[in-house]
């Protein structure tokens, strides 16, 4: 963004107004996937997004403008459903005792991906450079890279993956009248998922968190290099560092999550989540107050480690939640996590940024007292108590199995 805003001569505000359209359709993509992914199944879903995304990011070389590369941003930013049908494919695909941690390392390693690009799109536009290229040709040249990515894993994720543990949706609404329905029941499930008090505080409390990461993530490295004077390679590696935790800490969010709802039932979960969300809060209010370059890096990355829980302990519980309509509650909460992103974006947007980082770190901490508003029903429970048995069955029988099988 740093060689980008001095090509295109781009000010703070329009900046702000990029990041802003770029988290802004997601909401409206992730509301959309969620609804496709019971309509037509995830594998379908995805590589239809990650195909057709890729057009937008290699097109945004093309930008000339301040007006073009907003639009490109706007594509761009589609891409962002991506997770929400993640989050769906693992939920149903894993058991309710793991589905948390399922979750939460894929999510990651999801997230993940914004810190590698950090580091390697530097370098990528640095190759270009030493083969001759100018500044304002190699970022747009680099644009290509990542955009031809996603059309090879598009066709991978088509060849190599299935909607469900019992095969593809197409050939099972053939075989089971209950797929059928799932299909045809997807816009009453939207509905239902919309009115359920619970889904909505989630929506808000993913806001807390992903919506947080997203704009740091955005922000980053523009404040190391404006408040400490430093080059975009090194402002760089350090923003990555802030994505690069995604790799254990969002997973640990989602094991800890598991964990509290073995030993607590579903309410750990939901204590364990309203815990971290509130001590993300304090970090992120420490890490604005920070003027010494160590202590910044060092407060960043604790902040980094209780922002990424807080999101692996959000999906924790979101797959409990009207277990019948698990696309639109999955896609409904994900956008939530954009809408956050939106609003903290008009924080940045022509404030300075440790106020903005101030206020929003006073607003998590508030926040994260709406997940008390999370209450489950008894039948809930009871689908909850059934599964552990089952599970606790399974286990005994596979270990008798396993010495008759010796």
């Amino acid at each position: 963004m740093a060689i980008v805003r001095e090509d295109l001569q781009l000010t703070q505000e329009q900046i702000g107004n990029t990041i802003i359209a770029s988290v802004a359709i997601t909401i409206l993509a992730r509301l959309l996937c969620g609804w496709l992914c019971d309509k037509y199944g995830p594998r379908i879903t995805y590589t239809g997004l990650l195909i057709f995304g890729a057009f937008p990011v290699m097109l945004i070389g093309f930008a000339d403008s301040y007006e073009a590369f907003l639009l490109s941003r706007l594509g761009i930013g589609a891409i962002g459903a991506a997770f929400v049908i993640t989050q769906y494919h693992t939920s149903v695909m894993f058991s309710s005792n793991i589905v948390g941690t399922a979750n939460a390392t894929t999510a990651g390693w999801g997230n993940l991906g914004g810190g590698v690009t950090q580091i390697l799109m530097p370098l990528i536009f640095g190759l270009f450079l030493a083969v001759g290229l100018t500044e304002t040709l190699s970022w747009r040249v680099a644009m290509v890279v990542p955009g031809a990515a996603m059309i090879i894993i598009g066709v991978l994720y088509y060849k190599f993956t299935q909607d469900y543990p019992e095969g593809n949706l197409s050939e099972l609404k053939k075989l089971d009248p209950r797929f059928q329905k799932r299909s045809d029941d997807s816009s009453k499930s939207f509905m239902s998922a919309l009115k359920d008090r619970r889904v909505l505080a989630l929506t808000l409390i993913y806001g807390a968190c992903f919506g947080v990461e997203l704009t740091i993530n955005n922000i980053a490295a523009l404040y190391f290099i404006d408040y400490f004077g430093m080059n975009l390679t090194t402002a760089g590696l350090i923003a990555a560092s802030f994505g690069l935790m995604n790799i254990f800490a969002r997973p640990l969010g989602g094991i800890l999550g598991d964990k509290c709802g073995v030993k607590f039932g579903l309410n750990g979960r939901v204590y364990f989540l309203a815990t971290v969300l509130f001590i993300e809060g304090l970090t992120l209010m420490l890490f604005s107050q920070m003027s010494w370059l160590p202590l910044a890096i060092a407060t960043l990355v604790l902040f980094s480690l209780f922002v990424q829980m807080a999101e692996g302990a959000t999906y924790c519980v979101v797959p409990f939640i009207n277990r019948k309509a698990l696309g639109p509650v999955s896609g409904i909460v994900g956008a939530g996590g954009n809408m956050g992103a939106v609003a903290a974006g008009f924080l940045f947007r022509n404030m300075d940024y440790q106020d903005a980082l101030l206020y929003l770190g006073v607003m998590v901490t508030i926040i994260s007292f709406s997940a008390l508003l999370v209450k489950f029903t008894k039948a809930e429970f009871k689908q909850e108590d059934d599964d552990q048995k089952f599970r606790e069955q399974e286990e005994e029988k596979s270990r008798i199995a396993m010495p008759e099988m010796a």
